[in-house]
């Protein structure tokens, strides 16, 4: 009875083991060697900055695509994606690198607060709630989702002015603080050379008397920055300014212009501060002075000797002859 057992025991193993061969190769999911090759060359950060699911979720994409255009990892840069181009057999594509930038300037002295929040200090939660302790609904919260997404400690929330603040050396454009942010108020912008950048720091689509009402540094909608662009970078959608970071040049019109200092430019340098200008009714015309007058040589009196002197007759003398 025993045998029995065993050899039946033994010959539906046998069988299991042939239908589960068959139905591996049957079912088999074959995967690129090449994507274990370009997850090692990738940071392994999983930060999800790259629009894919980790750095596995990358790897794949980057093996199925044709190309690299497109596809870019902002922890690694340029030099991960040339890594991963030589292993691929691609060219590398060019990016612009990215950062993130707060669009509040909602100060804690511009935008006075109206009440206080007792609950769970979280953004997310809050934004769910009410429209915030101010009487601006749009702007930041303050409470630092941001910060607590970021895992390269680049943003921060100043204590003083309530507002988060990006560190750009540390930031990778990885879009965690953008997703968590309630408001949309964080945007990633092209970083521009020499980390210049200019951008219209509100997102309040109050109309102008609610608005500065709400917020001394609001965006009013005024519109003086649209007419003064050159190169029209500005457009004016829901009562809030907006510039296109893909068609701005950079010349600083629209800051001077602008009523409110809404428009923040980074890392530009100090303006020349223009020379005073001259009021011609004060200025008082120089009369040139006359020239001195030559005085008159006096005439070189010439002592005439007898000797020297001619033989002259006078009439009267000649007269006494």
């Amino acid at each position: 009875m025993i045998l029995i057992a065993v050899i039946s025991l033994g010959a539906i193993g046998a069988i299991g083991a042939v239908f589960l061969y068959a139905a591996s190769k049957k079912f088999e999911v074959y995967e690129d060697p090449r994507i274990a090759e370009v997850q090692e060359a990738l940071p392994g950060a999983n930060c999800g900055g790259c629009g894919y699911p980790g750095c596995g979720g990358f790897a794949a994409a980057c093996v199925k695509a044709d190309s690299l255009e497109g596809l870019l990892c902002p922890v690694g840069g340029a030099e991960t994606m040339g890594k991963v181009a030589s292993i691929l057999g691609m060219e590398a594509a060019t990016a612009e690198p990215m950062v993130a930038v707060v669009r509040c300037n909602g100060t804690c002295q511009a935008r006075p607060r109206t009440n206080q929040y007792d609950g769970v200090k979280s953004c997310a939660i809050a934004s769910s709630l009410y429209g915030g302790e101010t009487n601006c609904t749009f702007g930041c919260l303050g409470y630092g989702d941001c910060e607590s997404a970021c895992t390269f400690d680049a943003i921060h929330v100043n204590l003083t002015t309530g507002l988060p603040e990006v560190d750009e050396d540390k930031c990778t454009s990885c879009g965690a603080c953008v997703k968590a942010c309630p408001k949309n108020i964080i945007e990633l912008r092209k970083k521009g050379p020499k980390s210049r950048r200019i951008f219209v720091s509100c997102v309040n689509k109050d109309k102008g008397a609610a608005a500065r009402k709400a917020c001394a540094n609001a965006c009013i909608g005024c519109g003086k920055c649209v007419k003064e662009c050159p190169f029209e970078a500005i457009t004016l959608e829901n009562n809030v300014a907006y510039i296109d970071y893909r068609k701005c040049r950079l010349c600083r019109k629209c800051v001077a212009v602008c009523p409110t200092g809404a428009i923040h430019e980074l890392n530009f340098p100090p303006r020349k501060e223009a020379s005073p200008a001259v009021d011609a009714d004060k200025v008082k015309p120089v009369t040139p002075k006359a020239a001195p007058a030559l005085k008159a040589e006096a005439p070189t009196k010439v002592e005439v000797t007898p000797a020297t002197a001619p033989e002259t007759i006078t009439k009267e003398e000649t007269t006494q002859k």
